[in-house]
């Protein structure tokens, strides 16, 4: 027996919104084998699982089984319970299961998701086609999402489901092949497996047909996608490198249709999956593996059209990088960080790749499975561009409903096909907000047009909700819309960027739950990098013990009442020093002050205990010079005494944090 390694993944909102704290439940035939806890990035640890040997995976007709399998159930509260059966795990690789939960509008709603047996298994061959007799784009594109249908193109009763390409990429790359392959016969596959779905796409094969989807994930036609199915590390990181590389021939601008099979219980005239495997333990790379099947004027060619979130790699950004790319990197990360808060802030934004972008790199890296080099190379600078148009996204979706202005009863007026206007544009934001929580509803342009393709997300919604699927909303169809739409918002809790969030009208105190508490732990555990006083709290939306002795410190520390309760002032007051943590100039710097030091930090604390002194006269006034001597010693020692703190004209992390806190109170 052998054994591989698995880590769950779970979010909501297409992978913008981690889940901290999630019940991750692994079983095999057998029961429970391991109930796991999520982080505050929504991952759990990896465990070991057992698992049939490697040779299994490696001789094309060796009997199975090929592979270990498991059931994996997800349970957090506010969310559907998710359950993914067939879990794949192979010999001596890292597996790591995305889980995208969905927003529960009743407390039974569950989801099951069955991943089916490796496409290897699968006799179907691909239908020769070439693409050639369907419209033509003007040219080849990394499409930002994929629309994948879960059926063959006629089959109506089946959904699709929105992809980011990378993550489509991923999955197929995962469930058509072996994991346990040499990299490069990998390597091939997946260039063979890029350049069909970009060929599907070049060639508008099925959206020309009037389809409203790209790409379907039935083998008798396309490619093997698993909706809900695990992804192999070493697999993502081959594609992370040559997600945008593809294969054409010389003197043509589309894609080549690169057919396959698997070489042995399926024959095409394309490339041999299982013989791709000969040709790699023979040594030969994948360019030359593709000539083996292919015409040999092919070559790999990168597609820097990436539409809209990728921007061409720069090269290798690494400690004393400098320029607009850097500087972009910094922005990127420090936005991402609002969802991911464990990545450490990156102030200022300047341009120059210190010590400070690399830690960050390193977190990040880390959260996303990449490796942790500190340094941004292709696969880093693709993962951090993707991720945070999807957290801008998400975020510009929140505060687009504050200006459209949802209101508490949804509208009167029936819509429909050919109407425009006011009440069009509201319909489209509900359902283009929804689409980052619901794969079955596509996102949608808001135009204020109810076009076809609105038409078309409308009864998508309307089938996902068991209405009647018209396209037409009436109130029936409003309703359920209000529905969903505020019992998402209300549960998922969408992070701003620039918006404060708002006291909920009740007191949070031991036994409150939810995600008004979450973000309360989470902003009081930012606040104790600054303020050491405040011990840190687990971000699990449980008001206990602990978080009631953090916030009592809090209380403590900014001279409110010590009750660990949080109303509106304290609520306020948390948001302001969060708020404030913002400001470069208010943070410790990192050292002790005292006779000898200079420079703006210690000029800071002299303007600070100056304006003290206003309402403590014993404080003696300094000239704010930047320079610590001995009347500024002084100066501290007093403050000190005054607030009960050690006497002895030093400026540590307690100290500091005391100075800023009074200022603050009185100004």
């Amino acid at each position: 027996m052998g054994s591989g390694n698995l880590k769950v993944s779970v979010h909501s909102g297409r992978g913008t919104i981690p889940i901290n704290n999630a019940q991750v439940v692994i079983k095999n035939s057998s029961g429970v084998l391991k109930t796991l806890k999520t982080d505050s990035d929504g991952n759990t640890e990896y465990i070991s699982l057992s698992t049939p040997n490697i040779e299994t995976t490696l001789t094309p007709y060796a009997e199975g089984p090929w592979h270990g399998t498991y059931t994996v159930e997800v349970t957090a509260p506010g969310y559907q319970v998710t359950t993914i059966n067939g879990v794949q795990i192979f010999d001596q690789r890292n597996s790591d299961l995305p889980v995208n939960l969905l927003v529960a509008t009743r407390d039974t709603e569950t989801e099951t998701i069955n991943i089916p047996e490796n496409e290897l298994h699968n006799s179907n061959q691909r239908e020769q086609k070439t693409g050639l007799t369907a419209r033509i784009l003007h040219e080849v594109i990394i499409p930002e999402k994929i629309i994948v249908h879960l059926g063959t193109p006629t089959n109506n009763s089946v959904k699709n489901v929105t992809v980011p390409f990378i993550d489509y990429i991923k999955n197929v790359a995962s469930h058509e092949p072996y994991p346990t392959w040499p990299e490069k016969s990998l390597e091939a596959n997946i260039y063979v497996i890029i350049t069909f779905a970009l060929n599907r796409i070049y060639t508008e094969w099925y959206t020309s047909k009037g389809y409203n989807f790209n790409i379907t994930n039935s083998t008798a036609y396309d490619q093997y996608y698993v909706d809900g199915g695990e992804v192999f590390e070493n697999v993502a990181a081959i594609v992370d490198k040559i997600f945008n590389i593809f294969v054409k021939r010389q003197g043509h601008a589309e894609p080549y249709f690169t057919s396959f099979c698997n070489g042995t219980t399926s024959t095409c005239a394309g490339l041999s999956q299982w013989g791709t495997v000969d040709w790699a333990n023979q040594g030969l790379d994948a360019l030359q593996i593709l000539k083996k099947y292919y015409p040999s004027d092919i070559q790999l060619v990168t597609c820097y059209n990436q539409a809209p979130i990728y921007s061409s790699f720069p090269g290798t950004l690494s400690n004393g990088s400098r320029g607009n790319n850097v500087k972009r990197m910094q922005e990127y990360l420090n936005r991402i960080r609002v969802n991911y808060p464990l990545i450490p802030e990156i102030n200022p934004e300047d341009g120059i790749y210190g010590a400070q972008t690399q830690e960050s790199v390193k977190v990040f890296q880390s959260i996303f499975d990449l490796s942790q080099t500190g340094t941004i190379n292709q696969a880093t600078w693709n993962k951090i561009s993707s991720i945070y148009v999807a957290v801008k996204k998400l975020s510009e979706l929140d505060s687009e409903g504050e200006r459209i202005d949802i209101g508490n009863n949804p509208p009167t007026t029936v819509i429909r096909q050919g109407n425009r206007g006011s009440t069009v544009l509201e319909l489209q934001f509900i359902l283009d907000y929804l689409s980052q929580f619901y794969d079955s509803i596509p996102d949608i342009l808001q135009n204020s047009v109810f076009d076809v393709n609105t038409t078309a997300a409308v009864k998508d919604f309307q089938n996902a909700f068991g209405l009647t699927a018209d396209g037409i909303v009436g109130p029936s169809t409003w309703a359920k819309l209000y529905e969903i739409y505020k019992a998402t918002k209300n549960n998922t809790n969408v992070p701003g960027y620039d918006d404060d969030p708002q006291y909920p009208g009740s007191l949070l105190k031991v036994g409150s739950r939810g995600t008004d508490v979450l973000i309360m732990q989470r902003y009081l555990n930012l606040i104790s990098q600054v303020y050491t006083s405040i011990p840190k709290v687990t971000e699990d939306g449980i008001f206990g013990d602990g978080t009631k002795y953090a916030v009592s410190k809090f209380q403590e520390l900014f001279g409110l009442s010590s009750d660990g309760i949080i109303g509106k002032l304290t609520w306020d007051r948390i948001v302001q020093t969060y708020d404030n943590l913002g400001s470069e100039k208010e943070k410790y710097p990192g050292y002790i002050l005292k006779v000898g030091s200079s420079g703006d930090s210690v000029k800071l604390i002299q303007n600070y205990l100056n304006a003290i002194s206003n309402s403590y006269p014993s404080i003696p006034k300094v000239t704010a010079d930047g320079i610590f001597g001995s009347k500024t010693k002084e100066q501290v020692i007093a403050y000190q005494k005054i607030f009960g703190l050690s006497a002895d004209g030093l400026v540590g992390p307690s100290t500091w944090s005391s100075i800023i806190s009074t200022y603050h109170n009185l100004y």
